[in-house]
């Protein structure tokens, strides 16, 4: 059965994501699929994901407008690699959210991106939802979305914080799969993004630890803030 999580999001800088990490380096575990790059003593990864919408861009006026239930799907990678490759739904219900995912072959998502339908009816339930969405409402690909990730996981209470930087994105989907993407800042230097998720409850003391003047909660949309300001030629290039 399907559960929905608590999600918050604050716009930080690098100050505040230095103090912040200081803390919870040492009451929380680096998330093990991190991997490649280090970042002090913390371990990071590069997150593609691209977003699908239909021609009336309905999840984009939904997610602006805030409405209580809203969806958005997206493939996604990690590290520019092929390697592993997930369709993902994310839901979003009275303030919670909830994400199912599935993993694809290379071919199926570029059949995908390239909205040339798949050549059998796929098993997985979530696979044959967004076959059908494709087929009846025309979901295309919209724009792309790169940032550095540093994650941090507790098991109890299931929870994930994260920090994005250098949030950029791109229109250029025939280079999903390519190891260099070009790709455009969306925000301004230095300015980052954190997400804080659990299950039921945050225990208190991370909920100390997350504690700072100035702590800026925002109702924050990857995905809407890159349909703004997607071009396909920028820089920097990943």
């Amino acid at each position: 059965m399907s559960y929905f999580r608590n999600e918050f999001k604050y716009l930080v800088s690098e100050q505040q994501i230095a103090m912040l990490s200081c803390r919870l380096d040492g009451v929380l575990s680096a998330d093990v699929h991190a991997g490649g790059k280090d970042a002090g003593d913390r371990k990071q990864y590069l997150i593609r994901s691209l977003y699908f919408d239909d021609p009336q861009n309905s999840c984009f006026y939904d997610n602006e407008s805030g409405y209580d239930r809203r969806e958005k799907w997206r493939i996604r990678t990690y590290n520019a690699s092929a390697k592993t490759i997930y369709l993902e739904k994310k839901s979003k219900l009275h303030g919670k959210t909830h994400k199912d995912r599935c993993l694809l072959t290379r071919e199926q998502a570029e059949r995908l991106i390239l909205g040339e339908g798949l050549p059998q009816e796929p098993e997985d339930g979530l696979l044959k939802e967004f076959s059908l969405l494709q087929r009846t409402k025309g979901f295309m690909p919209k724009v792309i979305t790169v940032y550095e990730r540093v994650p941090y996981v507790y098991a109890l209470g299931n929870v994930r914080i994260t920090f994005d930087r250098n949030i950029s994105s791109s229109v250029d989907y025939g280079s999903f799969f390519a190891e260099r993407l070009p790709v455009r800042p969306v925000m301004q230097a230095g300015a980052h993004l954190m997400e804080v998720k659990y299950d039921e409850y945050l225990p208190s003391f991370i909920f100390q630890c997350l504690q700072m003047q100035n702590l800026q909660r925002t109702a924050f949309s990857k995905y809407c803030l890159c349909r703004k300001y997607s071009l396909v030629l920028a820089s920097p290039i990943w």
